[in-house]
């Protein structure tokens, strides 16, 4: 990787985080820390407003005025299938925003990038049914609002239990979207299939931002790395 592109794959990551490490930089730019701490050092002495400092990290100044890095067009054409991905397996909400952030995209691209967003080989499945649509929109406000959720579960071969959960995360593994949740009638951390869940119903009460059954939690539960990027 150029160092240019480094540079400004470094301002990019920053823009709209808290605070990263210099670790997590290095690890994503396939450098060493040392490598990275020389770069931020060089770009604050540009004139980048990156505040932190090493052992601690990292974070671009709100409100800074920093000019987008325009797209490669491999970089042009994840983003287009990514867009489409999210179109047609996602909730109505992040279809909607995934359509018109391809229409802000396009709408600045030079006339030969345009052309490439419509030439991309990678097609994408048609859309999912309503009903699904219609649920994982209410999971996704059900979480970003910490509203508990009830619904009948069936496992393969069993009869449905009632279940009311404390909503921490959705994941789709390429074929079913599960819920990760708090189950009150297990008191433990649970995955639900959403396509053995029926009667879903978001409920009136809220539940504490408690991080012993938070995003962080669960993911240490299941085996994986909190501090990784999800």
């Amino acid at each position: 990787m150029r160092r240019a592109d480094r540079l400004f794959l470094i301002v990019h990551t920053l823009r709209g985080r808290r605070a990263i490490t210099a670790r997590r930089l290095a690890e994503t730019l396939r450098v060493s820390a040392r490598t990275v701490y020389r770069d931020v050092a060089d770009l604050q002495l540009a004139g980048i407003p990156i505040e932190g400092e090493a052992g601690v990290g990292y974070t671009l100044r709100r409100g800074s005025d920093v000019p987008p890095l325009m797209f490669t067009r491999a970089e042009l054409e994840a983003l287009v299938v990514g867009a489409r991905f999210t179109e047609a397996f996602a909730g109505e909400r992040l279809a909607a925003a995934a359509r018109h952030a391809l229409v802000k995209v396009e709408a600045v691209l030079p006339d030969d990038l345009r052309r490439r967003t419509e030439r991309s080989r990678v097609l994408v499945p048609a859309a999912r049914r309503a009903a699904a649509r219609a649920d994982l929109d209410a999971l996704h406000e059900a979480i970003e609002s910490r509203h508990l959720v009830r619904f009948a579960y069936a496992r393969p071969g069993g009869a449905a239990s009632p279940r009311d959960v404390e909503p921490v995360c959705l994941a789709f593994w390429g074929r079913v979207w599960t819920l990760g949740a708090w189950c009150r009638m297990r008191q433990d951390f649970r995955n639900f299939r959403l396509d053995r869940m029926a009667g879903l119903h978001v409920l009136e009460e809220t539940y504490p931002d408690d991080p012993a059954r938070g995003l962080r939690a669960f993911l240490a539960s299941v085996g994986a790395n909190p501090d990784a990027e999800v």
